[in-house]
């Protein structure tokens, strides 16, 4: 049996009008990678501008979970591994998912374990997924 990576957090992202189904197989895709399951998350978080997207609120509502949404400038001030400026073109900010994650598990990019898990659905729509390592509580 191997060993769990502990307590993670999600940094979510997906183009408007993305499924629930799509955005629920690219988090367990990149759970599978990051070695670690659904009871390992605690913390969901993306960018303000999905606090309405329908998909994710479903998928959350789903597993239980709470999302934090963060603006633009908050995610644009944490160093990712993979910014993108089409993502900065469209958001303001040049990591969603990445950031995300970091900021809702209160670290840095050394904690990234899965970086960006990307999912096209079949509509076409993507999302994405980043799985970062919380510290362990003192």
């Amino acid at each position: 049996m191997t060993a769990s990576v502990g307590p993670v957090a999600l940094g979510l992202g997906c183009d408007r009008g993305t499924p629930a189904e799509t955005i629920a197989r690219a988090i367990d895709e990149a759970l599978a990678q990051a070695g670690a399951s659904l009871a390992d998350v605690c913390a969901v978080a993306s960018i303000d501008l999905k606090a309405d997207e329908t998909g994710l609120l479903d998928v959350a509502s789903q597993r239980g979970w709470t999302i934090a949404f963060h603006p633009a400038a908050t995610l644009a001030a944490v160093p990712v591994p993979n910014p993108s400026e089409t993502v900065r073109r469209y958001t303001g900010t040049p990591s969603v998912s990445e950031a995300a994650a970091l900021i809702a598990a209160g670290t840095d990019l050394t904690q990234l374990v899965v970086e960006k898990h990307k999912l096209r659905g079949p509509d076409g729509r993507n999302a994405t997924v980043s799985v970062a390592r919380m510290p362990a509580s003192h």
